[in-house]
């Protein structure tokens, strides 16, 4: 299995920037091989711009694949932690990943900032203090959706997504907000490429609205397909099947769709701009909702280094929860379970020249805080 190795240094670290004198071990665990390739990539592309960026001496940062496969991840995430010693782990995108690995980690002092899969049970009752979300709660983004479908009058929808954690608390958080009736409710196989039979039954329903959570590849098929099926209800969607990537791929059928996002490139503030002008400048393409989240967690966690050792993990972990960093998405903070308080927006699928992107239409939840965080008792 390969394994990258990238070694942030810098000429010179300010005198007051106290863990910048020690050594800090990330280790990254993403995918980047299979259908999923591209949300890994985008992760890590933007988490390895921000330690650029910074140059410090001391931080390095070993980068491994996990397939998108349960226990490839576990065995990485063991190996990463016993062998390599890690001081921090990062990276999953996928939330039966997250739940193979996180609780293992922390229990064994390891600290693992999520940069994307947030899984509703460790939000709740299975939090902990070494594991920050960098990203959101699965839910937040389909609570927004919910609540857009209600402004525009939907109120027959018919829902689905992958049927794994994160497609579970997809739909329970589009239901949450969402008032009206369900005309369907399915959940998929999780990579599934062909949904014909799915396609069918929306047609066959009696829905005024679609509403879908499929990741990746999964979203590009399905929007394709039902593009072509003749099917003319209006679709809505997280970020996650309208993003930046996925959008050159669907083209045309996805224009003017409605989709829900904690970012956008056109947030307006100065770490956002410089962030997207960089990103773009060093990897020739627009950076995506991943990218953006890797970015954010990169420099939440050197925000924390400014502060302290990851060996004195009490005042490292305060200098986490504390959250002293520029954020692409403006002003950020984390609520009492370590996951976001943030305004979650309505964004639109427009075509800007020849690229496909999109622009902020609205604020669909303002400092939305999760559904879980009650539960959690640290």
């Amino acid at each position: 299995m390969k394994t990258l190795r990238m070694l942030a240094m810098a000429a010179a670290v300010p005198a007051l920037a106290v863990a910048a004198q020690a050594d800090t071990k990330i280790g990254m665990i993403t995918t980047l091989s299979g259908g999923g390739a591209g949300l890994g990539v985008d992760v890590r592309d933007g988490f390895m711009l921000a330690i650029e960026q910074d140059g410090r001496e001391g931080v390095e940062v070993v980068i491994e694949d996990d397939q998108r496969k349960p226990d490839v991840a576990v065995q990485i995430a063991d190996r990463m932690i016993q062998s390599e010693k890690v001081n921090i782990l990062t990276g999953i995108i996928w939330s039966n990943l997250a739940m193979a690995v996180v609780p293992a980690a922390t229990a064994q002092n390891v600290f693992y900032l999520s940069p994307n899969a947030g899984p509703s049970a460790l939000a709740g009752k299975r939090c902990h203090p070494n594991y920050f979300n960098v990203a959101w709660q699965n839910d937040n983004l389909h609570e927004a959706a919910g609540a857009y479908a209600n402004e525009a009058g939907l109120k027959n929808s018919f829902i689905l997504a992958p049927n794994y954690p994160a497609g579970q608390d997809a739909l329970t958080g589009y239901k949450r907000m969402y008032g009206g009736e369900l005309a369907g409710e399915i959940y998929t196989k999780l990579g599934q490429t062909d949904y014909a039979a799915e396609i069918a039954q929306i047609r066959a329903s009696g829905a005024d609205s679609v509403y879908f959570f499929l990741p990746g590849g999964m979203g590009i098929s399905f929007l394709k397909q039902y593009a072509g099926s003749g099917v003319d209800l209006p679709v809505v969607g997280p970020a996650f099947s309208f993003d930046q990537g996925i959008l050159q791929a669907v083209g045309d059928a996805a224009l003017g769709v409605k989709n829900t996002s904690q970012w956008n490139k056109d947030i307006d503030n100065e770490a956002n701009a410089e962030f997207v002008a960089s990103f773009q400048a060093k990897y020739g393409r627009l950076p995506s909702l991943y990218a953006s989240q890797g970015f954010d967690t990169a420099n939440l966690i050197l925000s924390a280094l400014d502060k302290a050792e990851v060996s004195d993990q009490d005042s490292f972990r305060a200098a986490l929860k504390a959250a002293e960093f520029a954020s692409v998405r403006g002003d950020f903070k984390f609520g009492d379970n370590h996951h976001p308080i943030q305004d979650i927006y309505v964004r639109e699928v427009i075509k800007d020249g020849d690229v496909f992107t999109n622009k902020i239409i609205a604020t669909g939840l303002s400092d939305h805080a999760d559904a879980y965080a009650g539960e959690c008792k640290m």
